[in-house]
C-alpha cells in the first residue's frame, strides 16, 4: 500500500471526477449525510467546481486508485446557497475560501489524511492570496434521529484542533433525498470558520 496526497488544478481537475462523484455517493451514504445520491447530480455538481477560478481537489491515492478526495474553491464560485448565510451576516465572500467535501473510504481512515486534505486546500488559500478566512459546513442531525449510530463521534473536536470554531448563526439549508425517503428535503448545515 503506498499512499500519498496530491493537490489538482486547473485542468488537472477534470480526470479525478469521476473517481470523487463515486466517493461521494458512497461515503455520504452513511452518517450523519444519510445521502441517496446519483451520478447524474455528481456530474453537474462537479462540473461546477472543475470550473470555479482558483478550485482544488486533493486526491489520495493507494497506489493508483483514488481512495479519498476534499475540495475547495473561493466562495464568490461556489453554489449561491453557500454563500447566502455569508450575505446575511454581511461577510464579504470574495475573502472567504469554501472548503467543500472530504470523502475517505473507511479503511484509510485515522492514517492523517484527513489533516492532509486540510493543509493542502489551505495552502490554496494562501496561495491565491485574496481571502481571510476559510470555512466548511457540516450536517446538523438531531441525536435523537433513529439512523445515528450509537458508537457515533462527530468530527468536532477534529476540526477545532484544526483552528476552526463554529460560526454562530452562520446556518444554511441544503436539500438532498435521504436514502429510505420518498424525496428531497432541507437540513440545516453549520458552518466553521478559521482565519487564515
Amino acid at each position: 500500500m503506498t499512499l500519498r496526497v496530491t493537490p489538482l488544478t486547473g485542468e488537472a481537475i477534470a480526470p479525478a471526477l469521476p473517481a470523487l462523484a463515486r466517493l461521494r455517493i458512497a461515503v455520504f451514504r452513511d452518517w450523519p449525510y444519510l445521502y441517496d445520491g446519483s451520478l447524474a447530480y455528481e456530474e453537474r455538481y462537479l462540473a461546477k467546481l472543475a470550473a470555479a477560478q482558483g478550485a482544488v481537489v486533493v486526491a489520495a491515492y493507494d497506489g493508483a486508485e483514488i481512495i479519498g478526495c476534499a475540495t475547495a474553491a473561493p466562495m464568490a464560485e461556489v453554489e449561491a446557497e453557500f454563500a447566502q448565510p455569508f450575505r446575511q451576516h454581511g461577510m464579504d465572500i470574495a475573502r472567504v475560501f469554501y472548503c467543500g467535501e472530504s470523502v475517505l473510504l473507511p479503511a484509510y481512515r485515522g492514517r492523517g489524511l484527513g489533516h492532509a486534505f486540510f493543509d493542502h486546500r489551505e495552502a490554496q488559500a494562501r496561495r491565491l492570496g485574496t481571502f481571510t478566512h476559510v470555512a466548511f459546513c457540516g450536517v446538523v442531525r438531531p441525536e435523537s434521529h433513529p439512523l445515528r449510530p450509537e458508537a457515533y463521534v462527530p468530527l468536532d473536536q477534529f476540526w477545532s484542533k484544526r483552528g476552526y470554531a463554529k460560526a454562530d448563526g452562520l446556518v444554511g439549508q441544503f436539500t438532498w433525498k435521504d436514502i429510505g425517503e420518498p424525496a428531497e428535503t432541507a437540513k440545516p448545515m453549520q458552518f466553521w470558520l478559521k482565519s487564515l
